[in-house]
């Protein structure tokens, strides 16, 4: 599956995210606008959904949490996350591994 929500850069990518704090369960939901939708069970409150959405991309990549960051949108459901040492098709392998046709 390849999208235009993952761009590579030298030393790792971008993604950019839509988050959805307060759900039932931390996950991938899908794609909506050129981003990758992301439930997330923490409340969008003092920045415990940016947390928990940098723990959710380190837990999933296999990625120390300092590999992670915010980059845009930070108070804001859209947002751009920089990845460190993982390509775009990696990211986007370990987020969609199951391609459907």
């Amino acid at each position: 599956m390849s999208g235009t929500f993952a761009a590579d850069l030298a030393d790792g990518c971008t993604i950019s995210v839509r988050v959805h704090p307060g759900a039932r369960k931390n996950s991938v939901t899908g794609i909506h606008a050129d981003a990758v939708k992301i439930a997330l069970t923490a409340p969008p409150a003092e920045g415990r959904a940016n947390e928990a959405l940098i723990e959710f991309f380190a837990e999933m990549l296999r990625l120390p949490r300092s590999r992670v960051a915010i980059i845009a949108g930070p108070a804001s459901r859209a947002k751009k996350l920089r990845i460190t040492g993982k390509s775009a098709a990696e990211v986007t392998a370990a987020l969609f591994p199951v391609e459907f046709v």
